[in-house]
């Protein structure tokens, strides 16, 4: 009973499409599995591309390897016979080129719905059957005199990302129905002034343009309007939180800055002009009565820690403490040597917290803490459990942003007062980017090299130059020199023929370099373990270090001068730059290898070019970004930013202008969304975001 009343009732946007004519619960299953539930989520499944079957090949002009679309009337069908499943199905088919045959394999039921002198548009490709040229076909359909929409094959016909069992002419034909009778319901959420203002197409016309186009240009004008939607929704989000930053009080630093100048006076070197730069907005951030909300970005190298330093003084000159968190535990130990050799000097007590640390000495750590007597605790995510209480934390420092959940520094934040929040990444991000994924902190960059630091020199190589690198090596070896090989996984896969770091360790130690020490480093190992390696190889017990990308990040050995890069058609581009930046770190002239094979297409080699042809950090990253696609390109998707239905950062960066553009003026006329032509676009709002505006102000 309850089911036929469910059937019965109308359908609209929030309608299951389990209740949906035609689909069912066991179809519903499958289209949940691409996160389609209701009508809405369906209209909005965007294609991945369209594929243009309007321009119809003659059936004489089929040729074997080509994909074509192909228009004829069915002139005879000759079914398998029964119980040969290994022979196809073959349609004769007439236009005014001739005759041509189609065949349809393991689709014997096709016989029974296509009739002699029916139309019918074949999609398929060339191949030959039986010594004749015949097209395969992959998707058909009939056309009636009356039915002027062949929705699967002559036109420009949507191809959708897919899921098991669910075919593509299944998906197509849904999709068609639905656009046809709901698609008109879609509610608009612009004004027609900004519609116009940027000539966007009505929303309803856009989804079905999306879907269905009648030409090119429709489908280009439909994405337009699509992509702007998400970048506006994406630009109001982001802007909301940093107008809800900007209007909580945090704390407001002015110290004299004795403790800045000693620090200045200590270093052997001046900063450059582009530290300078950042050091200024950064203490102007800090001067201000609201938190700080600043992302420093700097290549590998440039000197963000020494930046990072001086805002710890400043905190600490001003009576709060600074918390310094890093990804790792190698590195939090790493940052510890450094803010000592800068801080203690000066009398500022700097002590580490990372989740190896047990019992009484963990214990003690956390009361000097509490008490006030630590000006700066450096930590991993340990910082952020729960017992860990501050006095008065001030600022707060993250080193490599996206190691870092949104959660993690949403719970430092929570430590303080508000604290000023200070974000560095080595990951040169390119202005587009970071432009969305940062909308809400404000950027600074360190772009110029400290004086001193030599670029490194990059080649790519194939495996026939192996044994050249071996006896290089051995050379800067004998010199004093240090090697890293990097291999992109840690242990054999089936999937993919690489020599595994184990096993290459080995052959290294037993047959290239028996004499020396060979050392290998994964990120399976325990992280005692890991650091007692990554000590033997500072003190320069180990020669040659193999290891997987654990190493990427800010591991910092100045006497390790030559890196080999195994695989690295595997690399991106933004990974080969930040493990390139663990060699170059003192006097002596660095050099790294890219060893790689070119069979996995030419994307690759591109890459390793531009590696060869630069060093810098952010074209390295345009690139990669042009190359990659923004989802790739930052490793795992951002957490806490809603997803892009069709808006792609590479092609349609003036669009993620206009709409900042208007985000910002639509939040100066109205900044709580409360008036009447903010209310469709309002909820929307708050779908998209679901729930994470609260969340995503950290940063």
């Amino acid at each position: 009973m309850t089911e036929s009343r469910q059937t019965r009732a109308p359908v609209g946007l929030t309608t299951p499409l389990q209740y949906v004519k035609g689909v069912g619960p066991h179809r519903a299953k499958q289209l949940e599995r691409k996160g389609l539930v209701t009508v809405g989520d369906a209209l909005f499944h965007l294609p991945l591309r369209h594929e243009d079957r309007t321009r119809f090949t003659p059936l004489r002009a089929i040729r074997p390897g080509e994909v074509v679309t192909c228009a004829g009337v069915v002139a005879g069908i000759s079914p398998a016979p029964p119980g040969r499943r290994r022979q196809p199905l073959v349609i004769l088919l007439r236009d005014e080129s001739g005759y041509g045959t189609a065949t349809v394999w393991g689709r014997p039921w096709v016989a029974r719905a296509v009739q002699r002198g029916q139309r019918m548009i074949v999609h398929g490709r060339g191949a030959r059957y039986k010594d004749k040229v015949t097209l395969q076909v992959q998707e058909w359909e009939t056309v009636d005199a009356a039915d002027d929409e062949p929705i699967h094959a002559g036109a420009l016909v949507p191809v959708y990302s897919s899921t098991e069992g669910l075919p593509q002419q299944a998906l197509r034909s849904l999709l068609w129905r639905l656009v046809e009778a709901h698609a008109h319901e879609i509610e608009e959420t612009l004004p027609d002034a900004v519609r116009a203002r940027r000539r966007l197409l009505p929303l309803a016309d856009a989804v079905r343009g999306a879907h269905f186009p009648t030409s090119e240009g429709a489908r280009a004008a439909a994405v337009r309007r699509l992509a702007f939607d998400d970048f506006l929704l994406l630009q109001l989000g982001l802007a909301i939180l940093r107008s809800r930053t900007t209007r909580q009080r945090g704390v407001s630093m002015r110290p004299r800055g004795e403790l800045i100048a000693r620090l200045r006076a200590s270093l052997p070197f001046s900063l450059t002009a582009a530290q300078e730069r950042v050091w200024d907005d950064i203490r102007r951030d800090m001067a201000a009565p609201y938190p700080m909300h600043r992302l420093l970005q700097g290549d590998v190298g440039s000197g963000k820690t020494v930046v990072a330093a001086l805002a710890v003084c400043a905190a600490v000159e001003a009576g709060y403490q600074a918390a310094v968190m890093a990804p790792t535990e190698i590195l939090a130990e790493q940052h510890l040597a450094t803010f000592r050799r800068l801080l203690e000097p000066l009398g500022i007590g700097v002590t580490l917290l990372t989740s190896g640390l047990k019992g009484r000495e963990r214990a003690a750590r956390r009361a000097a803490i509490a008490a006030g007597e630590i000006g700066c605790v450096i930590g991993t995510h340990a910082l952020v459990q729960e017992p860990v209480a501050f006095k008065r934390l001030g600022l707060a420092v993250v080193d490599e942003q996206h190691r870092f959940g949104v959660h993690q520094r949403a719970r430092l934040k929570g430590k303080g007062e508000r604290p000023d929040v200070l974000v560095m990444t080595a990951t040169p991000i390119p202005r587009t980017l970071a432009l969305t994924l940062y909308g809400d902190l404000d950027v600074s960059v360190i772009d110029e090299l400290p004086p001193g630091r030599k670029p490194v020199t990059t080649v790519a190589r194939t495996e026939s130059k192996r044994a050249a690198i071996y006896a290089f090596l051995r050379e800067q070896i004998a010199d004093g020199r240090q090697v890293y090989v990097v291999y992109p996984l840690v242990e054999e896969s089936e999937l993919v023929d690489l020599k595994a770091a184990t096993d290459m360790a080995q052959q290294l130690q037993r047959e290239v370099f028996p004499e020396l020490v060979v050392g290998l480093l994964h990120g399976r190992l325990a992280s005692e373990d890991k650091d007692a390696i990554m000590r033997s190889f500072k003190a320069g017990a180990i020669h040659v270090l193999v290891a997987t990308t654990v190493i990427e990040v800010g591991i910092d050995v100045p006497n390790a001068t030559v890196m080999i890069v195994e695989h690295a058609e595997c690399f991106g581009l933004a990974q080969l730059h930040q493990l390139r930046g663990r060699v170059g770190r003192g006097a002596h002239r660095s050099l790294c290898f890219l060893l790689a094979s070119y069979a996995r297409g030419d994307q690759a080699r591109e890459r390793l070019r531009v590696m060869e042809e630069t060093n810098d950090g952010f074209r390295i990253a345009e690139k990669d970004l042009e190359l990659r696609g923004p989802g790739e390109f930052l490793g795992t998707r951002q957490s806490g930013l809603p997803d892009f239905r069709a808006a792609s950062i590479l092609r349609d960066g003036a669009l993620l202008h206009a709409a900042q553009e208007d985000a910002a003026e639509w939040l100066r006329r109205d900044p709580d969304l409360r008036t009447p032509e903010s209310l469709a676009l309002r909820d929307v709002l708050e779908e998209r975001w679901s729930g994470r505006l609260e969340l995503a102000r950290v940063g």
